[in-house]
């Protein structure tokens, strides 16, 4: 599998604590990557993030609130561990191949297997180990997210989170919806406008493949804002009983 051209940025850890999302901030649930059976240690709570990065996320739920008071962000996942990663790579690996009708035993050079690993690689960070390139989620400096009104249904973005496709290109509908003003592709295009911008005024950089995923800090960040170096490295320690409060939406 092919490095990601941002796997090579130092990374200097500048060791905040992973901390738990307030209630404030909705999320979808129960958990997705729960209800599939992914390996969280028991009592494990995957709605926490660091601590900088959990300030923006706030910001940005403030400046969609501004814009559009009937809107707010819906949490999809956060933190993850390597042994989700792990979970959910192989996971997809599978249901791919069960999409493609591609026999997943078959290691041949023509078995297609390697063609999948290769696609879902776009888009799932190999489930690494080496303290040098840590998965993304791993880090607790990236979310997935999407929008929802403010009964807590998610909106249509024309395309689910974690489709493996084409779709999930974050302008893949930008062509169409200056094409098609009125049509459905102009409605996704503009969500995902939104969702982009009060993201990035908070300071988040988005994947290149994906229109839900969103990072600060971590080496994707890094290479994308052309900083010296990513500030946060793979997180395996969740701090207990550490929230952080509304007031620090002035911060």
């Amino acid at each position: 599998m092919k490095l990601r051209p941002w796997n090579n940025i130092k990374i200097n850890d500048c060791n905040e604590p992973l901390i738990s999302i307030p209630q404030s901030i909705f999320r979808l649930t129960p958990h997705p990557y729960m209800s599939l059976g992914a390996p969280y240690l028991t009592g494990a709570d995957p709605w926490v993030l660091r601590r900088g990065v959990l300030k923006r996320l706030i910001r940005a739920q403030k400046k969609l609130s501004e814009i559009n008071p009937k809107l707010q962000l819906a949490l999809f996942d956060a933190w993850r561990p390597i042994s989700v990663q792990k979970f959910m790579f192989n996971y997809t690996i599978q249901e791919t191949c069960k999409s493609k009708g591609v026999d997943i035993n078959d290691l041949s050079v023509n078995g297609g297997i390697n063609d999948v690993i290769e696609e879902v690689g776009r888009f799932w960070a190999k489930p690494s180990s080496d303290p040098l390139m840590p998965p993304p989620h791993s880090t607790g400096a990236a979310i997935d997210l999407t929008l929802a009104d403010i009964t807590g249904k998610a909106l249509d973005l024309g395309g689910e989170i974690d489709f493996i496709g084409p779709e999930s290109s974050p302008d893949f509908y930008k062509k169409d919806s200056f094409m098609m003003p009125d049509s459905k592709y102009h409605v996704f295009q503009d969500r995902r406008s939104l969702l982009f911008s009060v993201m990035e005024q908070a300071g988040f950089v988005q994947h290149p493949n994906e229109w839900w995923h969103f990072s600060y800090g971590d080496q994707l960040w890094s290479w994308l804002t052309k900083k010296g170096n990513a500030i946060y490295g793979g997180a395996f320690e969740v701090s207990k009983d550490i929230t952080l409060s509304e007031p620090s939406l002035v911060t």
